[in-house]
């Protein structure tokens, strides 16, 4: 059982930490600490906003997992389970290849053979990490209202420069006016090894999609990917791949690029997504180097 975050060594005057904050959407700090937080938070609409985010993220994951957890056992698992030890084994090693296989994604890779199928098994674990980032940034910040992006569409030059300057790199908002998209604006977001760029565009309709920009020094695994055969549909062939996954409720099309990673993620279908990220990689296309 996770004991309770133990609180300051004083009362309200003693700063809130960025571990606190956490601990207090958690709900794991004392009732006391909880309170001093929450009239901290109260003079600080900047930092409340961002537990809020913090509070949504964990209800959407609760709302798409936690069902999983009432799920009935497969049947044909329970006989397996009955069996003896060699269905036991045999049922080990279709698990094993079972893991292999959804670890792919849906986008064809095949076993080949033992000597490859960690690495590959690494590489694809390191790929989808970068999709389901993209994906819960866009679950936390496309139903906000008021502050869904940091700097808006209208000042397109300041969020270019300013994340250009953050990023260390030429950044650039591709125009989608063209497939019914308008920039709104955009926002810094951490990733895994350094900052992350994600511009937020809206249709007509309020429907959101955006665009997740990283160039993260790659883990090794991921180099995996550059040479396997993952392109989808009729996206633009380039060296490396183009992916399409499923996070959820939205979908991700993501592609690497040099030194560069970018997820379109919406509520869309593939054939919506691959046009959006055949448009932006027609843009981007002259920044390459």
């Amino acid at each position: 059982m996770t004991d309770a975050f133990p609180p300051p060594p004083s009362g309200p005057d003693i700063p809130v930490t960025e571990a606190e904050l956490h601990a207090y959407a958690d709900r794991q700090l004392t009732a006391e600490r909880s309170a001093e937080v929450a009239a901290w938070l109260a003079r600080r609409p900047d930092e409340a906003a961002r537990v809020r985010a913090w509070e949504y993220q964990k209800r959407e994951l609760r709302g798409l997992f936690d069902p999983v957890l009432d799920e009935a056992v497969p049947a044909t698992l329970r006989r397996r389970a009955r069996g003896g030890a060699g269905w036991r084994r045999a049922g080990l090693a279709a698990a094993a290849g079972l893991v292999l296989a959804l670890a792919a994604g849906g986008t064809g890779w095949a076993l080949r053979g033992a000597q490859d199928a960690a690495p590959l098994a690494a590489a694809q674990a390191a790929a989808n990490d970068f999709a389901a980032r993209a994906a819960i940034a866009h679950t936390v910040y496309t139903p906000e209202i008021k502050r869904p992006v940091e700097v808006d569409g209208a000042h397109e030059d300041q969020l270019v420069t300013w994340l250009s300057k953050r990023m260390g790199a030429p950044m650039k908002a591709p125009h989608l006016q063209s497939l019914g998209y308008e920039l709104e604006g955009g926002r810094l977001l951490p990733g895994d090894r350094g900052p992350v760029a994600q511009f937020m565009y809206r249709d007509a309709a309020f429907h959101r999609l955006t665009l997740y920009v990283s160039n993260e020094k790659p883990s090794p695994a991921t180099h995996g990917l550059a040479n396997a055969d993952l392109r989808a549909g009729d996206a633009p062939r380039v060296d490396t791949a183009f992916r399409f996954v499923s996070e959820g409720p939205v979908n991700v099309f993501w592609w690497m690029d040099g030194p560069f990673r970018y997820a379109i993620t919406a509520a869309a279908d593939r054939a919506a997504l691959t046009q959006v990220s055949a448009e932006v990689y027609r843009q981007l296309e002259p920044q390459r180097p």
